[in-house]
């Protein structure tokens, strides 16, 4: 059964999230979706690593990461932006000045 648009995948479901939203890029890349509301989802081939460089098992090929900062599991979510009334949108509501600048460059280099 799909979920609705705004409904968070549960982090501890070992099932596969659905594909459909965001499925991972064929070019063997990772896909991260930012859940309203909630968690960020990193789907396809990543590698987490902490500020050390240390790596990061995730334990399976989907995560969803904290982006609440009230998870007990950090840097994985558990959910806890459902109590704590966590609210953020899945885009952000205007684009961000330096990829304005960086794309400004591209277009004026002819790239």
């Amino acid at each position: 059964m799909p979920q609705p648009d705004s409904a968070v995948p549960d982090p501890f479901d070992d099932t596969p999230l659905e594909e459909s939203a965001a499925p991972a890029p064929e070019d063997g890349g990772a896909t991260i979706t930012p859940y309203r509301d909630g968690p960020l989802i990193v789907r396809g081939d990543f590698r987490l690593v902490d500020q050390d460089g240390a790596e990061i098992d995730p334990g399976r090929d989907t995560v969803a990461l904290c982006r609440c900062g009230r998870s007990g599991i950090k840097p994985f979510c558990d959910g806890s932006h459902k109590r704590a009334g966590f609210s953020a949108p899945s885009a952000p509501s205007r684009p961000r000045p330096a990829a304005r600048i960086l794309r400004d460059a591209r277009r004026d280099d002819g790239g």
